[in-house]
C-alpha cells in the first residue's frame, strides 16, 4: 500500500499558520492573566476596590461573556501548543535524555512550561468552572473560598506554575519572534524572573489578604 506524503511546502505553510496562532493565543493570555491579577490583587487596597472592579465587568456582561471566551481561548492555546509536546512515554524519556545531554537552560525552560501546561489545563479548567458557575464575584466570596482550607493549598500550587509559565511564555515569544535579539536575551530574562517573582509576591499577598479578610 502506498505512503502518501502532503507537499513541504503546504506543511510548512499550515505549520507556520499554527505557530502565529499559537503565539497570539499566548500572548492573549498573557495579558489577560496580567489583568486578572490586578483585578483580584484590588482587595489587598480595600474589598470595595475589589467589588467595584467585579461589577463594573458584571454590568457590562465582560464577566458572563468574557468568561467563557478566555476559557475557550485557553484550550485553544493548550491545542495548539500540544502539537509539540511528546504524550507518549517514549518520546517523554527521549525529550529527557536530550535536555539532559544539551545541557540548553532554554531547552529545560521548554521542558518546565510543557510539564507545568500539563497540570494547568486541569486546575486551571477546575478554578474556572467554580468561579464561571457561581456569579457574581465579590471579596468576601472568594475569600470564604480560600478560608475553606482546601483552596488555599489549590491556588498556593495553581499560582506559582500559572506565573512560571506565563513568565517563561513571555520570554519565549519574545525571543522566537525576534522582538529580542540575541545580545539583550540574558539581560530580558533576568527581567522576566523578577517579573514573575513579583507576580508571583503579589499573588501570595493577595491569598494572605483573603486568608484573613472576614466574611461574616
Amino acid at each position: 500500500m502506498p505512503i502518501t506524503y502532503a507537499p513541504a511546502g503546504k506543511t510548512g505553510k499550515w505549520d507556520g499558520a499554527m505557530d502565529w496562532l499559537q503565539m497570539l493565543s499566548g500572548a492573549g493570555l498573557i495579558l489577560f492573566m496580567w489583568c486578572h491579577m490586578i483585578l483580584v490583587s484590588s482587595v489587598v487596597v480595600s474589598p470595595g476596590v475589589m467589588n467595584a472592579i467585579a461589577e463594573f465587568f458584571e454590568v457590562t456582561f465582560m464577566a458572563q461573556v468574557g468568561g467563557p471566551l478566555v476559557f475557550l481561548l485557553f484550550l485553544t492555546h493548550f491545542v495548539l501548543a500540544a502539537r509539540k509536546i511528546p504524550f507518549r512515554a517514549e518520546g517523554q524519556k527521549t525529550l529527557w535524555q536530550h535536555a539532559r545531554m544539551l545541557r540548553h537552560g532554554d531547552t529545560w525552560l521548554w521542558v518546565i512550561q510543557a510539564v507545568s501546561a500539563m497540570i494547568i489545563l486541569i486546575m486551571g479548567a477546575i478554578h474556572m468552572w467554580v468561579v464561571l458557575t457561581d456569579l457574581p464575584i465579590t471579596a468576601v466570596k472568594s475569600a470564604a473560598r480560600v478560608q475553606s482550607g482546601f483552596w488555599a493549598v489549590f491556588y498556593l500550587i495553581l499560582l506559582p506554575l500559572v506565573e512560571l509559565h506565563v513568565g517563561i511564555g513571555f520570554y519565549r515569544i519574545a525571543v522566537k519572534w525576534g522582538f529580542v535579539k540575541d545580545a539583550d536575551r540574558a539581560k530580558f530574562k533576568r527581567g522576566e524572573n523578577l517579573l514573575t517573582l513579583m507576580f508571583i509576591a503579589i499573588g501570595l499577598i493577595t491569598l494572605l489578604r483573603f486568608l484573613f479578610l472576614s466574611v461574616n
